[in-house]
């Protein structure tokens, strides 16, 4: 399976391949509303505005995986985001990114990149950033936040 063969859903149901961002730089996190790291949705949307006019681009996937921080449904944790930090970038339907039902955008980034924990995610904001051929070149805890992630992304532009 290719990055670009995957498809994923958007909160407000509509399902699309990745190939849909072909040729640009993606930034990939699986967010939560009521995290202790929620706040960086505002550094993302900075980096998302910063970049997007070169070919750069932010997805949002909730999960309430971690802590029950994503109670809602995939509508309401857009709209927060839009309401509480201004988010423009494409937020997701609400989905598992460990375990048996994890989707399979997360099965094939953690299978690409693993972490501390080995390929298992291990909390809310998590990020994986991907260059303009589809490769998963860089994982990021999340305690890194979004301003840190500058060099990694201007070095792939």
């Amino acid at each position: 399976m290719n990055f670009y063969d995957i498809e994923v859903t958007r909160a407000d149901g509509t399902t699309y391949p990745l190939s849909e961002y072909k040729d640009q730089v993606i930034l990939i996190v699986n967010t939560a509303s009521e995290c202790g790291f929620t706040p960086q949705f505002e550094g993302l949307q900075t980096l998302y505005k910063t970049y997007q006019d070169q070919g750069f681009i932010v997805l949002g996937f909730p999960s309430n995986q971690f802590g029950k921080q994503e109670p809602g449904s995939s509508i309401e944790a857009e709209a927060n985001c839009k309401l509480n930090y201004g988010v423009t970038f494409p937020m997701h339907e609400k989905i598992d990114v460990n375990g048996d039902n994890a989707h399979p955008l997360f099965q094939y980034l953690k299978s690409h990149q693993s972490g501390m924990f080995g390929e298992r995610i291990k909390w809310n904001f998590t990020k994986f950033l991907i260059d303009r051929e589809g490769n998963v070149v860089k994982r990021f805890s999340p305690q890194k936040t979004p301003s840190n992630l500058k060099k990694d992304i201007e070095a792939i532009l």
